[in-house]
């Protein structure tokens, strides 16, 4: 029995080393890029190498699913009026959700056959940054700049269908000055009933729920704060411990002193990383799918950078400017930035 056992136990350590992932090395890239017309493109759902929808800052909505040959784009204005600018997009089943930045907040659901806006707010400082659904599907939350002395959070526990605000009584309070930023929709992460939720401007802190979204935590991080333009732009996390903040100065795009993070315990506290090194700022960080946290990308208007190592170190494969990368498998990412959907394969 003894030496069944020994052979067992050698054999899956053997399994388990052939089976830990090595990262690939990664030095430059080519992207496949589609113009798209006037428009600021900083919220996208890729769901696979051929189909990706977008938002823009013209109240746009579009979607190619033949991998760009050719798109479908319609345009949402509000009363008549009011144009909406799109900075959130969020998938849940066949629907997508788009929410708009400024006064009054929009929020539209948008189905195979009707558009519905399914929620308003008016005040002089609504402004919405980021938007997601949560692993089960019935479960979302918007979060957006103070309107009083919290964060501005509204969920949904219905698919989407109705949302409420959250009272600041059940929420931390928020520093005068620290905010949202609202440039690449990925300054929220959700895996299962948790989220994060990571701030800016004079205080660059995370937000944490484990209950989707009913009771909250607030944690300090060592991201460069204290102005409007300095804080967490986006946050990723590969498993419920392991996850990396990314951001910087936006007034001072060159400088990448103090801009990125990592956390391996679940965002309580946060170590910086690869300080005064390349990436300088930027505005959306991931993790490469199916990589074991290893590899990860970091886009901005600064150009395109990737780590092999959890984010410890970095290369610039790019200098191509994106706002934000949803990759749809370990090779394929789709990318979005100013009038421009990009297509990055990896080989």
């Amino acid at each position: 029995m003894k030496r069944i056992s020994i052979l067992i136990f050698t054999f899956l350590i053997i399994i388990s080393c052939s089976s830990e992932y090595i990262p690939r090395i990664i030095e430059n890239i080519e992207i496949q890029e589609f113009k798209i017309d006037s428009t600021n493109i900083r919220a996208i759902q890729g769901t696979n190498s051929e189909t990706i929808y977008y938002v823009g800052s013209k109240g746009d909505f579009g979607f190619t699913a033949d991998g760009g040959k050719s798109w479908l784009i319609k345009h949402i204005t509000y009363q008549d009026s009011i144009i909406p600018n799109f900075r959130s997009l969020a998938k849940n089943g066949d629907n997508l959700f788009a929410l708009s930045i400024a006064n009054p907040a929009l929020l539209y659901k948008i189905s195979k056959n009707k558009t519905a806006l399914v929620y308003t707010e008016n005040h002089k400082k609504a402004f919405y940054d980021a938007l997601q659904f949560f692993d089960d599907g019935k479960h979302g939350i918007a979060v957006g700049d103070p309107t009083e002395e919290c964060a501005s959070i509204i969920l949904t526990s219905d698919g989407g269908n109705s949302w409420r605000k959250i009272s600041c009584a059940n929420l931390p309070k928020f520093a005068e000055g620290e905010a949202f930023f609202a440039a690449s929709n990925t300054n929220i992460k959700t895996m299962g009933s948790t989220v994060w939720v990571a701030s800016g401007g004079t205080k660059a802190r995370v937000l944490k729920s484990e209950d989707y979204g009913v009771t909250w935590d607030i944690f300090e991080t060592p991201i460069i704060q204290g102005n409007g333009p300095q804080g967490i732009y986006s946050i990723d996390f590969t498993d419920e411990k392991n996850g990396i903040v990314i951001g910087g100065d936006y007034s001072k795009p060159e400088e990448n002193k103090g801009n990125k993070a990592i956390t391996k315990d679940g965002g309580k506290t946060w170590t910086l990383v690869a300080n005064n090194q390349n990436p300088n700022y930027k505005s959306c960080v991931q993790y490469v799918p199916n990589t074991n946290g290893k590899e990860v990308f970091a886009v901005g208007k600064t150009g395109i950078s990737f780590s092999n190592d959890s984010g410890n170190t970095w290369t610039e494969v790019s200098k191509e400017s994106y706002y934000t990368i949803k990759f749809v498998d370990k090779d394929t990412a789709w990318l979005s930035g100013s009038q421009k959907i990009g297509k990055l394969i990896l080989k």
